[in-house]
């Protein structure tokens, strides 16, 4: 009998499927399955395609390349439909294909198969729920692959893959380095004892050496499968008590860089639906491991440039502690532009800077270095703070001018502040280059934003002049200068980032100042931060570096609270800044209807000097407690606890005189004001110019106090 006829008997039919010509070969058995022409044996491959349901064609497709990628068998199911898309019967399909110039070639068999019954447990591999379940776990395994972060993550999500029917529970991830093979990770194996295949050649007797060196996949269905094919490394492998195993290769860009075992305790067929799902993962898996690699490379090198470039703060301050801390955005290779430093200074005297050079990159994280080197040689050299400052904005022009007009990367400018500091009496002479201000944080837990005068940033205009504003700390108080990414990550802006801030700083005056630099990052970075986030829609993360001083001893006995300022002619938006400092000092007053007497009578003030004088105005406020201290003050009633006194000084001898305005007039009403809102209030000529002042209580005199002092009234 011949082949063919031994072949129809049992309804086997013979084909071949020419990818590069389009045409499928087909005997008669096969033709009488695909419901064609027995005499015709060549018919071209849309015309056998049209004979197959489209669901079986698309998934027969990946069954195809799945097996050219292994060298295996192609096998699957198929539903054979006719011209009115009724399903005829079901074939079974075994071909070996083979790959040339990018075409294949299948040759194979096609067997007609008994649909399973209604209620059985029988699926077909390519159809059904296992198909839609399966799919759902590719989805959500490429979700969590992709999420990992490092190689450590990767390996958790692969052993917590639960895959659709045949989830593994022991798994490897070996990695090749020159001619060696080792485990970098594994899952289920615990109690294996010592394992002579950690750490191995790539010509070891072992399925994942053989998996590296051939780049194809090796399924093991059995026990008696691995002894056969590995007799070296199967008395380790019995040890495990496993029953099937499968080792595919982690191939990136066309190099292998490793092998995936997966090793399961029931028995598993592998069939190609089975392979498809392991090779997925591994592919998957290999991608993130690569990513993790090239992140964690990313990571190592940011970190190493940063250790190079951050500064160890020291020596220490005598009378002072010092306290710095350096967060690099989330993105990139996680180097930026902001950095601090503290320096010695020939006068004994020592210098803290912090800045911010524009961008996120390697190139600001460059300019950085150079920056901060130059500052650190003009400190030095002994020039005081605003030289300083003019010094390394004219060296940081030079450097990104160099780059011409044309090119964007050199076009980099960076803010700074620059101050010195006096251990022995606590001063400190800021210059700032376009740098948020410093705060202060006083012995009493109050938290003030201390303006200082500044000029445009670094290496916008070499000629630029940087002004210097003197500060004193006294005993107990500590001051905080950060970059702008400590105030504005997170989404918010200026004001309710410094209010963020601000909490932070006055919930816990017991912590020391590590703790309270970890506080103000936790705030920002840590997981409070979710809860904090701004009212930007923008929510890009900025580098962060916080420097924090606190001038030790034990402070005084109510230490007044003091701020000073000064506004000057070309300034008039500082007057909003004076209001501020204003309801900062006063934070805790029980009555606002006091707290916004004082910002009116300090906007009165100030603004009466830029209008009718020109020079600046000197606003100096100081906040004392009641007591027998205070007793014998003007106008210092016997219930009150604490006390403001605002003075304004300018250059003009021009003294104010009271006015009656009409109903109509725009001005005119700054001392009618002051006589009804402040508790005594008055004006004194000084060696150049005059000071106007006034007083108010926490809570409102007794009646008869609070008149104008006429002794001290001129006008």
């Amino acid at each position: 009998m011949r082949t063919e006829d031994v072949l129809a008997a049992i309804a086997t039919g013979l084909w071949r499927w020419d990818n590069a010509a389009g045409t499928v070969t087909l005997d008669a058995e096969a033709a009488r399955l695909l419901e064609l022409p027995p005499k015709t044996r060549i018919h071209p491959e849309s015309v056998v395609r049209a004979r197959f349901h489209p669901v079986d064609w698309n998934e027969i497709n990946g069954v195809v390349s799945l097996a050219i990628a292994e060298g295996t068998l192609a096998e699957g199911r198929l539903r054979i439909v006719d011209e009115e898309g009724r399903v005829l019967r079901t074939v079974r399909s075994r071909s070996k294909p083979v790959l040339h110039n990018g075409a294949y070639l299948l040759d194979g068999m096609l067997q007609e198969v008994a649909e399973p019954t209604e209620g059985t447990a029988a699926r077909t591999p390519i159809t059904g729920d296992w198909r839609r379940s399966r799919e759902a776990f590719l989805l959500d395994a490429g979700r969590a692959l992709a999420e990992a972060r490092s190689t450590a993550e990767v390996l958790r999500v692969a052993a917590s893959l639960s895959m659709p029917g045949f989830s593994p529970d022991g798994l490897a991830v070996f990695t090749a380095a020159g001619e060696r093979l080792r485990i970098v990770g594994h899952h289920g194996h615990q109690g294996a004892g010592e394992d002579p295949f950690r750490d191995m050649r790539l010509d070891t007797d072992h399925p994942a050496a053989e998996v590296v060196r051939t780049g194809r996949a090796v399924y093991l269905p059995s026990p008696e499968d691995y002894n056969r094919r590995y007799p070296t490394s199967w008395p380790l492998a019995q040890r495990l008590g496993r029953q099937s195993w499968a080792y595919l290769p982690l191939i990136v860009a066309g190099r292998t860089m490793g092998a995936w075992m997966a090793a399961f305790r029931h028995p598993v067929a592998f069939t190609p639906d089975e392979r498809s799902v392991l090779t997925t993962v591994a592919r998957m898996l290999a991608q993130a491991l690569a990513r993790a690699g090239v992140a964690e490379t990313e990571r190592e090198f940011s970190l190493g440039l940063q250790r190079s470039m951050m500064p160890v703060l020291g020596p220490a301050i005598p009378g002072m502690s010092v306290a710095a801390r350096y967060v690099p955005t989330g993105g990139g290779l996680q180097v930026g532009g902001d950095w601090y430093d503290m320096i010695p200074l020939p006068s004994g005297r020592i210098a803290l800077v912090i800045g911010d050079v524009q961008g996120h990159d390697v190139r600001a994280a460059g300019l950085m270095g150079q920056l901060r080197i130059a500052l650190r040689a003009y400190a030095s050299e002994g020039h005081r703070p605003d030289a300083v400052l003019s010094r390394a904005s004219r060296f940081l022009h030079g450097i990104t001018d160099t780059y011409g007009e044309g090119d964007q990367a050199g076009a980099r400018f960076a803010t700074c502040l620059y101050l010195e500091v006096d251990p022995a009496t606590g001063h400190l002479d800021i210059a700032r280059a376009g740098h948020p201000d410093p705060a202060v944080r006083m012995a009493d837990g109050t938290v003030l934003m201390r303006p200082t005068e500044g000029g445009l940033p670094l290496g916008i205009d070499p000629d630029t002049d940087y002004p210097t504003t003197r500060l004193t700390l006294e005993p107990g108080e500590t001051m905080m200068i950060c970059t702008d990414g400590l105030l504005e990550t997170g989404g918010h802006d200026l004001d309710t980032g410094w209010a963020r801030l601000r909490a932070v700083l006055e919930s816990d005056t017991g912590q020391s100042l590590e703790e309270l630099a970890d506080s103000l990052v936790q705030a920002v970075h840590g997981p409070v931060s979710h809860y904090t986030t701004g009212p930007l829609a923008d929510r890009r993360e900025d580098d962060v570096a916080v420097l924090l001083l606190a001038r030790d001893g034990t402070p005084a006995r109510q230490t007044p609270r003091r701020t000073a300022m000064t506004i000057a002619q070309a300034e008039p938006e500082r007057i909003a800044a004076a209001r501020q400092q204003t309801r900062e000092l006063l934070h805790d007053w029980a009555d606002p209807d006091r707290i916004d007497s004082a910002v009116l009578m300090v906007s009165e003030m100030v603004t009466n000097v830029l209008v009718h004088t020109d020079g600046n105005a000197l606003l100096v406020a100081e906040m004392t407690h009641g007591g027998p201290e205070n007793e014998g003050e003007a106008g210092a009633g016997a219930g009150a606890v604490r006390r403001l006194r605002v003075e304004v000084a300018d250059a003009s001898d021009e003294l104010p005189h009271k006015r009656r305005p009409g109903e109509m007039a725009s001005s005119g009403r700054g001392l009618l004001l002051m006589e009804m809102l402040a508790d005594a209030w008055g004006v004194d000529p000084q060696g150049e110019g005059k000071l106007i002042w006034f007083e108010l209580a926490e809570s409102s005199p007794e009646p008869g106090d609070g008149k104008p002092d006429p002794e001290r009234l001129d006008g």
